[in-house]
């Protein structure tokens, strides 16, 4: 046998192996996609809890009125920021005060405060068009800090009105009043003619370390305000959430997406190579850098993904492989070619990837990776609605 022979036959066959593995893509077919409104980019900023809860209440508002509306994440930011400092300060910074925080966070401040429309307080006090909220973190986290350790001991009656002073110079001031269709509003009259109301929605995750049927506290420290979520079984979480869908509902949903599935271009499977993501953004510090890398090409057998069991997400939450990285908005489910399901997702990186600001995350992956979700009560089965004593 002629060994050269041999390997350059073999050379060949796997170039052409390789060549034909490269030619094939995801092909995406919806079943199901509700209302959402357009797409928006948190830039340089870690409020994607914010983005995606409010694209969520959006969705609610154009499911019961109709009404297509833009709501200002900065209000949301702000009151949220100030709530964490006195929380803060109260337990002597022994609190996570951080840009991250929680689903259960927006509708809180909502519920507290009201809401605003984005024109009655776009939150770009700093000179750019898009957030980058680095400097105001640092500068937040620095004056809480200092007044968390003040060496007189006993607090001044000026430290919140100082808070309060630098978040209005990066975010403006909170309007008291504003026009919309030719009606003034408060915060929280325009939260009331919007009909929000914090009692609709249901948390919920599925874990072991907790018994199920039963509210816990999920343990991560972007959960500040320590709301509890309804714990189900991994199954019976899914079906929720296909139900949801089904029924004409949308889902704001909290999942780890450092894993390599979880790709730059639009995809969230387990597994898939891993692709990397714009440079500065938030994106990047999950799915990495150079947007100006060519993305390979998904292969042309579908990856064969994992099957997901319960014990599989409870060892991934406590090994922290899975941890509370990112906040999402899914709004519809799709199928590939094989048959196989996807949700999709609204994501808050701009209108970027292959479809346009959407990724399509696999069931596997959504069954492993998700840590929460947020829905209307009515999106409930009525069976597990009644297992959790939810009317």
């Amino acid at each position: 046998m002629n060994i050269k022979f041999i390997l350059s036959a073999a050379a060949a066959a796997l170039m052409a192996v390789n060549a034909s593995a490269q030619t094939a893509e995801y092909e995406f077919t919806t079943v199901k996609e509700n209302p959402i409104t357009s797409v928006k980019n948190q830039y340089r900023s870690g409020t994607c809890w914010c983005f995606s809860a409010i694209s969520f209440i959006e969705s609610e508002i154009l499911r019961t009125k109709g009404q297509e509306v833009d709501l200002s994440e900065m209000f949301v930011v702000g009151k949220s920021y100030r709530d964490r400092a006195i929380k803060y300060v109260r337990l002597d910074g022994h609190l996570n005060f951080a840009a991250g925080s929680s689903f259960g966070d927006v509708l809180h401040v909502i519920d507290d405060y009201g809401i605003v429309p984005q024109a009655a307080m776009p939150g770009l006090n700093y000179g750019t068009e898009l957030p980058e909220h680095n400097e105001m973190d640092a500068a937040l986290k620095g004056y809480v800090t200092a007044i968390k350790g003040n060496p007189n001991k006993v607090l001044s009656t000026a430290w919140v009105n100082g808070f309060d002073g630098i978040v209005a110079a990066y975010l403006g001031e909170y309007p008291e009043t504003f026009v919309v269709d030719g009606k003034e509003y408060t915060p929280e009259s325009y939260r009331d003619a919007l009909g929000i109301n914090y009692d609709d929605y249901v948390n919920i995750s599925s874990f072991t370390h907790h018994p199920f049927y039963e509210p816990f506290i999920i343990e991560v420290c972007d959960n500040w305000r320590w709301d509890s979520a309804y714990n189900l079984p991994m199954d019976e979480m899914m079906e929720v959430m296909y139900n949801a869908i089904d029924k004409g509902y949308t889902i704001a949903w909290g999942s780890d997406v450092s894993e390599k599935g979880f790709t730059r271009d639009g995809l969230a499977v387990m597994p898939v190579e891993e692709k990397k993501a714009v440079a500065g953004s938030d994106q990047e510090r999950w799915v990495g850098k150079a947007a100006e890398e060519k993305v390979e090409e998904v292969k042309a057998a579908l990856p064969q993904e994992m099957t997901i069991t319960q014990e599989m997400r409870q060892d991934g939450y406590d090994r922290k492989t899975t941890t509370d990285d990112h906040g999402m908005h899914i709004y519809g489910v799709a199928k590939d070619q094989n048959g196989n399901k996807y949700f999709m997702v609204k994501n808050s990186w701009g209108v970027t990837g292959k479809y346009d600001g959407i990724w399509y995350a696999s069931d596997a992956f959504v069954r492993y990776k998700t840590l929460n979700i947020v829905v209307h009560k009515d999106a409930l089965p009525k069976h597990i609605a009644k297992k959790l004593g939810i009317k």
